[in-house]
């Protein structure tokens, strides 16, 4: 709990057996982000374990990567979930099963412009009552942006392109 600042349901989860313990402070100490790598130990990592005769598929190093993917912008969480489950399986670099899933999330403005135009294209109506007040209606719009790019779409980027669109 101290070393790592975990909360106590935390530190007992990740400490439960000595193997758990090792592999989560291996992960921590590479990810550099201790409540994530509890996250995903706790929850992907001992999940599949769970359905493996508790054997932890996914390496550290592998699962540290994820984490970074995922911090990075690269992944969204739940891209980072198929990746980790197709590592899991498969084994491979993260990197590169992320970009065979064809899951790694475009951050290009321009691009993620290009679909934020489409979609406040087809939708018109939606566009004046948002402008008429209706910011209820941003999430309305991510969405849409995120299903026209197949949810490769930063999502953050998606929203901010929205906001600035929407105001002009």
């Amino acid at each position: 709990m101290a070393s790592y600042g975990l909360s106590r349901e935390h530190a007992a989860v990740v400490a439960a057996t000595r193997a758990v313990a090792d592999y989560f402070e291996t992960v921590a100490k590479t990810s550099a982000e201790p409540q994530h790598a509890a996250n995903w130990v706790m929850t992907e990592a001992l999940a599949d374990a769970k359905d493996h005769n508790d054997e932890l598929r996914v390496t550290p190093a592998a699962l540290s990567q994820i984490i970074g993917l995922v911090k990075g912008g690269t992944l969204s969480h739940q891209a980072a979930k198929r990746v980790f489950a197709e590592v899991a399986a498969k084994g491979g670099d993260p990197r590169s099963v992320a970009e065979s899933l064809g899951v790694i999330q475009v951050a290009d403005t321009n691009v993620v412009a290009g679909w934020v135009t489409d979609v406040l294209g087809a939708h018109p109506t939606e566009v004046a009552r948002y402008k008429k007040g209706e910011v209820k209606l941003l999430p309305f719009f991510v969405g849409k942006v995120m299903r026209l790019s197949n949810g490769k779409a930063d999502p953050k980027l998606a929203q901010r392109v929205l906001e600035e669109k929407l105001a002009s």
